[in-house]
């Protein structure tokens, strides 16, 4: 038990939500500010473990599945949450936050995972089936529900286009994780090493992988309230560096996707970036395969005013990320050169989300 769910993994979450609830009652000042920041990295950190323990009890790719799931199923919450306190000043929330996510996940993670696990071994391979189906559904999902909306006859979409773009992105997203889990399961397998450490540890008990789920659900449930704690502080800061209110998004994203990630980044160094690829490509697909559906759902039962399409500069950037990944990853095997093309198109995203 120690060594599978150690006792801080178990003491972490439970303090992190503790001064969530704190922050929440007495309002974040400069120390609860600073504390809630060193409870959101602890949470990350001990989320990152407990889906690590569900991955070795229930194995790939279901493990990086769980913790793409509940990180998206909570972001959406979180997203809808603020959409309905917000009123017409938030209709740009849901394509901002999507945007963001997609563009830190397709450039950031997948550049860090490629940069770091090829500094370390010089050249990774990852099966291309998988990753190439995942991209190839990312691509058509993020078209139809981002870029369409900019070219219609309306500036946002009439409500049958909505029901089609929700009936579509779900649709293919389910697809996506039949083939993934069951149809061609073997396509998002990773090769285990024998040098690789995570092969010799026994699986835990059921009992250990349900406390390691409940504990995750803790955490992530832990990660997005302290990021909507901190995001008052985020916007402050934002608006006192006279940057883009676009910026706070970015950093909303940026923390929501921590837990991911870290866990993408530690699977590449230890050379499974099969992990990292089925970690961020899911991600990314499960961000609009059950957002768009929720957001589009909710405001049609709401009433809520939801623009979707992306701007001409934005547009442009994700299609040469789309472009580029389909490159750098239709090969199969990657090393540093990669990693560092992505970061640049990382970079760009984050230069031109402060001066637009």
């Amino acid at each position: 038990m120690k060594k599978i769910i150690p006792h801080w993994t178990l003491l972490v979450p439970a303090l992190a939500f503790c001064v969530l609830v704190i922050a929440l009652i007495f309002g974040a000042n400069l120390w609860l500010v600073l504390l809630c920041s060193v409870s959101l990295a602890g949470a990350v950190f001990v989320s990152v473990h407990h889906a690590e323990v569900i991955a070795l009890r229930i194995g790939e790719p279901f493990g990086t599945l769980v913790l793409a799931l509940a990180v998206t199923a909570i972001e959406a919450s979180l997203i809808l949450s603020m959409m309905i306190a917000g009123g017409p000043d938030m209709a740009t929330l849901a394509r901002d936050s999507l945007y963001s996510a997609v563009m830190i996940i397709c450039t950031g993670v997948v550049g860090l995972c490629l940069l770091l696990g090829g500094l370390r071994h010089i050249e990774q391979t990852f099966r291309v089936e998988g990753a190439g189906a995942g991209l190839a559904a990312l691509i058509v999902m993020a078209t139809i529900a981002l870029v369409l909306p900019t070219f219609t006859a309306s500036s946002d979409y009439y409500i049958k286009q909505l029901i089609f773009v929700a009936i579509a992105s779900a649709a293919l997203w389910a697809i996506f994780v039949f083939v993934q889990t069951i149809s061609h399961r073997d396509y998002f397998l990773p090769v285990i090493n024998v040098s690789d450490q995570k092969a010799h540890v026994p699986p835990p008990t059921a009992m250990q992988a349900w406390t390691s789920f409940g504990l995750l659900m803790l955490s992530l449930v832990t990660v997005v309230g302290l990021a909507k704690v901190l995001s008052p502080s985020i916007e402050r800061a934002v608006v006192a560096a006279n940057a883009p209110k676009a910026v706070i998004g970015v950093v909303i994203a940026t923390l929501i996707l921590l837990p991911e990630t870290w866990a993408a980044i530690k699977a590449a160094r230890a050379d499974r970036l099969q992990t990292s690829m089925n970690l961020a490509i899911g991600s990314a697909l499960a961000c609009i395969g059950l957002t768009v559906p929720v957001v589009i759902v909710a405001a049609i039962i709401f009433d809520l005013p939801l623009t979707l399409g992306l701007q001409s500069k934005e547009t442009v950037l994700l299609a040469v990320t789309f472009l580029v990944s389909a490159v750098t990853l239709g090969t199969g095997r990657t090393y540093l050169m990669q990693g560092a093309v992505h970061l640049v198109l990382f970079a760009a995203f984050l230069f031109l989300a402060f001066v637009p």
